[in-house]
């Protein structure tokens, strides 16, 4: 049997298997990253987000959000990120540095015509999200396309780490053709 994760080109496959397998697959453990950005005053915020779409030619991934969210305000004033992702049956750690585009209106009309009618109560809860509320409960949901937002990540950097029997560790960047190289793990 062969080991995917000793070849660099293996390696780089599997992560973007990994992610893409992770859009169709709502049970994908791959499917909710965690997306880590520049918050207020320069502190670090991360929350779990839902992977939409991925893009190997482009090295691009999507995810979907409020645009009056705290992180699409994050992203707009600094687009640089990382998205964690963690997929447990492969023992597949993927971190991606990426710079963020927040798309809205227009530009995001076609991704809503696309979101079925529950998924776009998601993006139309009253008061916006993050304001405070007196109960749990006491939110309404009023799907709005005008409050929706497509974060396309632009992938500068791609790190696997495998914890198999041997633990691998690589980093692909974009400006080299994601070629890679090995890093101690």
């Amino acid at each position: 049997m062969s080991d995917v994760f000793a070849s660099l080109v293996a390696t780089l496959d599997a992560a973007w298997i990994c992610l893409e397998e992770a859009v169709d697959d709502p049970g994908s453990p791959a499917r909710t990253p965690t997306l880590a950005t520049v918050g207020r005053n320069g502190a670090p915020e991360a929350r779990k987000v839902v992977l939409r779409a991925t893009d190997r030619v482009d090295a691009m991934l999507t995810v979907h959000t409020d645009l009056r969210s705290a992180k699409a305000s994050e992203l707009v004033a600094e687009p640089r990120a990382t998205l964690l992702f963690w997929d447990h049956t492969r023992a597949l750690q993927i971190r991606v540095r990426a710079v963020a585009e927040v798309r809205s209106g227009a530009d995001a009309s076609k991704d809503w015509a696309a979101l079925p009618p529950k998924a776009r109560e998601n993006y139309g809860v009253a008061p916006r999200p993050g304001h405070e509320i007196n109960h749990a409960d006491d939110y309404a949901l009023q799907p709005e396309p005008k409050n929706f937002a497509v974060l396309d990540f632009r992938m500068d950097e791609i790190e696997t780490l495998h914890l198999g029997e041997r633990h691998r560790r690589a980093r692909f960047l974009r400006h080299d053709g994601f070629t890679g190289l090995w890093l101690a793990p």
